[in-house]
């Protein structure tokens, strides 16, 4: 998933006022994205998204239409952007690895989209639309740029690699991960990848 988030936290200060519908849609979805990413999709509200962008939920439902087509836009503005992914096949495994310890340290501060999976992973139509989210986006960028057979199930697992690190990394500062050589750590971690990464030697 190498623009963040960054573009998250950039905005993590909703405007207060939007002067056209351009803007006005643009301030919502921003709102809702960071709402969402910060409490989930149970922990928030179409009024607490459009207080926070500067209008009336009645405008909320009038260009989205309801709160879990405003979370479905908002996954996709999320996850669309690739986070940790490169586009070099030949360096993929390393630049990945590199990014996800940078961005799991314990002083980043990036408004990370693996939040919002994770804080909505409890309901289960937001967790189903966070995962066609995850597909559609990251999943489909990484298995067109994989070659070989099971493109798709490579991509997936080594998704799987990412989240799990990024959650014992970063949710639950596991010792071990936290305190490690940064360098020993994107060794190993891009070890890990270039296995989930490489087609099956019986194929």
């Amino acid at each position: 998933m190498s623009h963040d988030g960054a573009d998250l936290a950039r905005s993590s200060t909703p405007p207060k006022r939007v002067r056209n519908a351009a803007a006005t849609r643009e301030a919502i979805l921003r709102s809702a994205v960071i709402a969402f990413t910060r409490h989930g999709y149970d922990g928030v509200g179409v009024r607490e998204i459009a207080q926070s962008a500067g209008v009336t939920a009645m405008l909320v439902n009038r260009y989205f239409g309801s709160k879990e087509q405003l979370f479905t836009e908002a996954v996709d503005t999320a996850f669309a952007p690739r986070t940790v992914l490169s586009d070099n096949p030949a360096t993929l495994a390393g630049d990945v690895a590199a990014r996800l310890v940078e961005r799991t340290a314990p002083e980043s501060e990036h408004l990370d989209p693996f939040l919002l999976m994770l804080r909505s992973a409890s309901n289960p139509r937001a967790a189903e639309i966070v995962r066609a989210g995850v597909e559609r986006h990251a999943g489909r960028y990484l298995s067109e740029l994989l070659e070989g057979p099971d493109a798709d199930e490579r991509a997936m697992l080594a998704h799987s690699v990412i989240a799990g690190f990024w959650l014992m990394r970063k949710m639950l500062g596991s010792t071990a991960l936290v305190t490690a050589d940064p360098d020993e750590l994107t060794r190993r971690l891009e070890a890990l990848l270039v296995i989930a990464l490489s087609p099956s030697r019986e194929k």
